[in-house]
């Protein structure tokens, strides 16, 4: 088994692989204020619960977004599976060419999806991930890691509204079925939501144009992270959803680098 770790900003996704099969999964909170035993002991729970044997587990791979979680991470790992993970970052092999002014500041969690998009779908692509923030990806079928944007994301947004509006509540994030609301918080989602949409086909429509000018084709655009689906369905830009592509991007660096 190898066991996948995609540290977020708002959450830690945890993905388990056996013979290349996704087996099992789990969420939890970021907190850089947890101890390696807080975080050993929840990931000891989760492959008790799941009927996982940690002694199965061969090899771990890491990427984060949140450096002052590592040392904890990183010591919960050679304390509970005795293994030195991988740590997604400069000197791993991805099989990507970063084009950045400076490649070193591109988030692990950008080249992890990028390494997922070009390995699997071998075609020009748009990557986009509804995290903490919305990141925007162009990457060529050959390998290239052209660059890209950075957008707060739909809950940063909706959440500076709450707490700067002295009058307007937090609102769930559901897609209203009209525009023209009637009431507070379907006037707020429809804002939200509605205008998040319009920024997603304006920034995806601006890159594709972009990337045709480049003289590379029409690119296919990806969709993942925990909103994905919701602005997807009122949006015809976003070609595909895939829920998985972050685990599956780690999956292969993993076995890139596994010695």
């Amino acid at each position: 088994m190898i066991l996948l770790v995609d540290v977020g900003n708002t959450n830690i996704v945890i993905g388990v692989y056996k013979d290349n099969n996704y087996i099992a999964g789990w969420r939890l909170s970021t907190d850089s204020k947890k101890t390696s035993d807080e975080y050993g002991i929840q990931m000891m729970q989760l492959f008790h619960q799941n009927d996982l044997n940690p002694k199965e587990v061969e090899g771990i791979i890491i990427s984060s977004v949140v450096p002052n979680i590592m040392h904890s991470l990183e010591n919960m790992v050679k304390k509970n599976f005795d293994i030195n993970p991988i740590i997604v970052g400069p000197g791993v092999k991805t099989g990507i060419n970063i084009k950045y002014d400076n490649p070193k500041e591109v988030g692990a969690d950008r080249i992890v999806n990028a390494v997922a998009a070009h390995e699997i779908y071998r075609r020009d692509v748009v990557i986009i991930d509804f995290g903490t923030a919305t990141t925007y990806c162009a990457v060529t079928e050959n390998g290239n890691y052209l660059g890209g944007c950075i957008c707060p994301g739909v809950r940063i947004s909706s959440d500076a509204l709450f707490e700067r509006a002295a009058k307007l509540p937090r609102v769930e994030l559901e897609l209203p079925k009209s525009i023209i609301c009637k009431n507070t918080v379907s006037s707020m989602q429809a804002g939200i939501l509605y205008g998040y949409i319009g920024q997603v086909e304006y920034i995806v429509n601006k890159i594709k144009s972009e990337m045709i000018s480049m003289g590379f084709e029409k690119p296919y655009v990806i969709a993942t992270g925990g909103l994905a689906n919701l602005i997807a369905k009122s949006t015809d830009v976003i070609d595909k959803v895939d829920s998985s592509l972050t685990l599956e991007g780690l999956r292969i660096i993993y076995d890139k680098n596994k010695e």
